[in-house]
């Protein structure tokens, strides 16, 4: 008979016991059928009290009141990491069995599968019933974010990136679209372009013919403006590095960056030795609290991997990608490992 698993509570602690729902208002609005169906499930299968906040504020007063009810998320992959955060700041979050029904796009579903959850609704809430506890590490950084799974620091700022605030808003994981650096050429921005460059160019063409006029007659703005100007986004993309409509998708190097990285106060990459990505990983279970750190230098040298509880990033300003949000840009950043601070429903299993 093999030793109990410590990273795994006693299901018997969690299942069975009243069922606090949240569902993201996100969630209701860009797919209101996966959100119906989870709260079916759940509702079929314990006593559920169903929440509907509208915001933050409304979150937080119904997780203060859940009592013993055990709460389970309805979201995309912001709305859980607001709630981790949350749980956190107020210290509750060991004491909590979080259960999560992902409802939202690609990063969400990228991130679910990083926890080890389902990504469709029915056997998500099925977990959420039946499922077991597992004890999580988290990264929690010195203002209060926390990292789940793991975050990348690439060298250099990606294009756009200085589009994005620091809560992940235009987050290219969840939109489908990606930074011309990451995919190599930008023909997918570059197609986008065209496409709305000709059926721009269609569909004023078809206005003026049906409305009899053309130019500049009955001082309506041309026909031909937003189609040139689109042409001219497309003629600009197309001037990018490896760029084109029959361009290759070759990967480019990212740029360096100098940045100095200490792991328990071991220096691993200092400021003049710049480096082409650093990845911080807890998603390993059984590091006993410790943290996989990986340094690529720009040199030819292979990777630097250290285990760590505490790593700290420092150098010009930089942003990182945690989870599945780009944050920053910050000058200096330090993220402290909490050995088994949240725990999670998964698949029996698991």
């Amino acid at each position: 008979m093999s030793a109990p698993d410590p990273w795994q509570v006693s299901p018997d602690a969690v299942r069975g016991r009243p069922l606090l729902v949240l569902i993201d208002p996100t969630a209701r609005r860009t797919d209101g059928e996966s959100v119906r169906i989870a709260k079916d499930v759940l509702c079929a299968g314990a006593s559920a009290k169903i929440c509907l906040p509208e915001g933050p504020e409304e979150v937080e007063r119904a997780l203060a009141r859940r009592g013993s009810r055990r709460p389970v998320l309805v979201g995309d992959h912001r709305a859980l990491l607001r709630t981790v955060e949350l749980l956190h700041r107020k210290r509750e979050l060991a004491d909590a069995a979080l259960s999560v029904v992902p409802v939202g796009g690609s990063a969400t579903a990228a991130l679910a599968r990083a926890l080890g959850l389902p990504t469709d609704a029915v056997s998500a809430a099925r977990t959420a019933l039946d499922g077991t506890a597992h004890r999580r590490d988290l990264l929690v950084d010195e203002s209060g974010g926390v990292v789940l799974g793991g975050l990348r620091i690439f060298g250099g700022d990606q294009p756009g990136s200085g589009d994005r605030d620091a809560n992940g808003a235009g987050d290219a994981s969840e939109d489908g679209s990606r930074d011309a650096s990451r995919d190599g050429d930008g023909s997918g921005a570059v197609s986008g372009a065209v496409s709305g460059a000709v059926s721009g160019a269609g569909g004023g063409a078809g206005g003026g013919t049906s409305g009899g006029t053309s130019g500049y007659d009955g001082g309506h703005q041309p026909w031909w403006t937003p189609a040139a100007r689109t042409a001219r986004t497309a003629l600009t993309l197309l001037s990018l590095p490896g760029g084109g409509l029959g361009g290759s998708r070759r990967r480019t190097r990212p740029p360096a960056q100098r940045l100095r990285v200490e792991a328990d106060g071991v220096l691993l990459a200092d400021l003049d030795r710049p480096v082409e990505r650093v990845s911080v990983s807890t998603a390993a279970a059984g590091r006993g609290g410790l943290a996989d750190v990986v340094v690529h230098p720009c040199a030819g040298d292979g990777p630097v991997r250290a285990r760590a509880r505490a790593i700290t990033v420092s150098g010009p300003d930089f942003r990182y990608h945690a989870d599945t949000l780009t944050r920053g840009p910050v000058r200096t950043r330090t993220w402290t490992v909490l050995t088994e601070a949240w725990r999670l429903m998964v698949p029996r299993g698991e």
